[in-house]
């Protein structure tokens, strides 16, 4: 009786907990991709206010993707807003019309606004900010980093092993500028952002919007963004459930 009792003690206890402990993410709690790429604390942060940038991933275990985490910043530290985030899950081309890999064909798209993630502050550095397309950065910049939190996403994409997908983020805002932060964690080919791309022909250049690598505009090296896909809230149940058990054959074989 006494270890029925603490298993069911245990099974609530987890059942109560996990929608507290999947609010936020950190290592304990595992990851949907090649590895999480974890915020460089000393990085840049790529303007996504008004801009989308994106970054590839491969999935490492078919399944929704319920919840989407990255990290970020304010320019400057001063504090706004996000009135809403865009996000969408495209497709990949392995190697674009100028040379490097993009987002291919969109997948699934979704607005979240204000009441639909969380932000909180979990870091500081000494870090630049960098508007796609200019030809320097600002350095130093801002201090303070963030956490955004995307969990229990409604009508989810499902994502299938072994399968490279690209995830796009963009935000408005009510003031200042938000930024998506860089990783020091590299897989794959360099993060993008859409711009305009001058295409020169053997009479005329064109413009046109595509997709630009992204490089560190002080040398030059390839640029990868701080983000991370994680396994289902239920995935987590499962586990803890799965070692409340084990415990109680344990107790019983003594």
């Amino acid at each position: 009786m006494k270890h029925t009792t603490t298993l069911a003690a245990v099974a609530l206890a987890l059942a109560l907990l996990a929608p507290v402990a999947w609010a936020d993410w950190d290592e304990t709690m595992g990851h949907k991709m090649h590895f999480p790429q974890y915020p460089d604390p000393n990085g840049w942060d790529v303007n996504i206010s008004g801009y989308t940038v994106a970054d590839d991933w491969q999935c490492s275990a078919t399944g929704a993707v319920r919840d989407i985490h990255f990290w970020g910043s304010w320019a400057g530290d001063f504090v706004g807003n996000i009135m809403n985030l865009h996000v969408s899950i495209h497709g990949n081309v392995a190697e674009g019309p100028h040379g490097w890999s993009e987002p291919g064909d969109l997948l699934w798209a979704r607005d979240f606004g204000p009441a639909e993630f969380s932000i909180a502050l979990v870091g500081t550095g000494d870090q630049g900010w960098y508007n796609p397309g200019d030809a320097a950065g600002i350095r130093p910049d801002h201090v303070n980093y963030y956490q955004v939190n995307i969990v229990d996403i409604p009508d989810p994409f499902d994502q299938k092993k072994d399968t490279i997908y690209w995830l796009d983020l963009m935000v408005t805002v009510d003031a200042y500028d938000f930024g998506w932060k860089t990783s020091l964690d590299h897989w794959n080919d360099d993060a993008v952002y859409l711009g305009l791309l001058v295409n020169t022909g053997l009479n005329m250049n064109s413009v046109a919007e595509g997709w630009i690598e992204l490089l560190d505009p002080i040398t030059g090296e390839s640029l990868d963004m701080a983000f991370v896909i994680t396994p289902e809230p239920a995935t987590l149940a499962f586990l803890g459930l799965g070692v409340a058990a084990m415990l109680a054959r344990r107790h019983r074989r003594k």
